[in-house]
């Protein structure tokens, strides 16, 4: 009994030790196969650097001035009788906007007349009497005290008649003035006084107010560094400057350079610049702001890549190029000039190297990448 006892206890021994090896082993190459497939790959969406020419802009915020503003008053007192025009419309040049009672003006353009056909008859009645004396005194039958007497009195006559003509044009401008037309082609803003009011001649208040849009002006400012690039490209020719309006859905619209202050603002470090627009679709509007891009000049040769793809670091800016082995590296470049879309690179890249624009989170040195395609942007 004691010998199959102890046999049965190796024979145990041995089989649970052969268990135990397989168990092991079997551990083993299941964590040696899950250990070799490696984490998944990162999805990322990749662009390629491109080569081309790259028009240099400057950029800032603008502000839409009228090309002149015109404050309607009137310049003869009076009541208004009559409004010609609805608020907010547009206007041409010698439009009729405002009439004033013009009864009182006539009343005086007829005494006017009157009074310059009365100094009239006495002129030529006075030319007259000096002829005849004139000749009188050449025989000697009058004295030359006589003569000079009446030829002071047609000289008095003259001046009358004179004076009596510029009353007479005088009364004709106030009745002129009873009908106020628009200086110029624009846009009529509120009516300030209705009709029914009084007004009075060159009074503080105007009546309207008039802003001529077609062409228009936007002045906006940039920094004073970029002055002397201003100037120099003003000298050699016109400087396109364009504008995007606040309305998402319009065109760009082109304009050209002006105006550059003739001082930097010290305050602000900046210079003021003026570009004017023929804005014939008055899609510009006085007062509005707007984005101002002023194009210096085309560089050739440019490398560009979106602007997303650039990041800062602690050493300054980088971004992860994908080589042909899908692995992520990183490389340091140097941002010649940063635009809202695109970057321009001065060193770092090459023509066709694949940078990543989106899933840079995730990436470090050597990380395996999925690209992906770019989310499909609203229609």
């Amino acid at each position: 009994m004691s010998k199959r006892l102890v046999l049965g206890t190796v024979l145990a021994a041995v089989l649970a030790a052969a268990g135990l090896g397989t168990y092991f082993v079997s551990d083993g190459r299941a964590r040696e196969g899950k250990g070799s497939k490696g984490p998944p790959p990162v999805p990322v969406v990749v662009a390629a650097a491109d080569q081309r020419t790259v028009p240099i802009r400057l950029r800032a915020i603008g502000n839409v001035e009228a090309f002149q503003t015109v404050s309607i008053k009137a310049r003869v007192d009076g009541q208004i009788v009559e409004v010609k025009f609805r608020e907010g419309q547009a206007v041409a040049k010698g439009e009729v906007l405002f009439r004033i009672d013009p009864r009182p003006y006539q009343s005086t353009l007829r005494q006017a007349e009157a009074n310059a056909l009365r100094d009239a008859a006495a002129r030529d009645q006075a030319r007259s009497q000096a002829k005849r004396y004139q000749e009188l005194l050449d025989k000697n039958f009058i004295s030359k005290e006589a003569y000079a007497q009446i030829r002071t009195n047609a000289e008095t006559a003259e001046a009358t008649a004179k004076a009596s003509r510029a009353a007479l044009e005088n009364a004709r401008l106030n009745l002129e003035y009873c009908t106020i037309s628009s200086p110029l082609d624009g846009f009529v803003g509120k009516v300030l006084l209705q009709a029914g009011n009084l007004v009075k001649a060159n009074d503080v208040a105007s009546l309207v107010i008039i802003n001529q849009v077609k062409p228009i002006y936007v002045n906006f400012a940039v920094p004073e560094q970029v002055l002397p690039e201003v100037r120099k490209h003003m000298a050699s020719g016109p400087v396109t400057v364009e504008v995007v309006p606040p309305d998402a859905g319009t065109e760009r619209i082109g304009g050209r350079l002006i105006f550059v202050d003739n001082a930097v603002d010290p305050s602000t470090g900046t210079i003021r610049l003026r570009a004017e627009f023929a804005n014939t679709e008055a899609a510009l509007w006085p007062g509005q702001f707007v984005n101002v891009s002023v194009r210096l000049y085309d560089q050739a040769d440019a490398i560009t890549i979106p602007s997303t793809a650039v990041q800062t670091g602690p050493e300054g800016q980088y971004v992860y190029v994908i080589g042909p082995d899908s692995l992520a590296e990183i490389r340091k470049v140097t941002v010649q000039r940063a635009d809202t879309d695109f970057a321009i690179i001065a060193t770092g890249l090459a023509k066709g190297e694949r940078v990543v624009t989106r899933g840079q989170l995730r990436l470090g040195p050597k990380t395996r990448v999925q690209i992906a395609k770019p989310a499909a942007e609203p229609s």
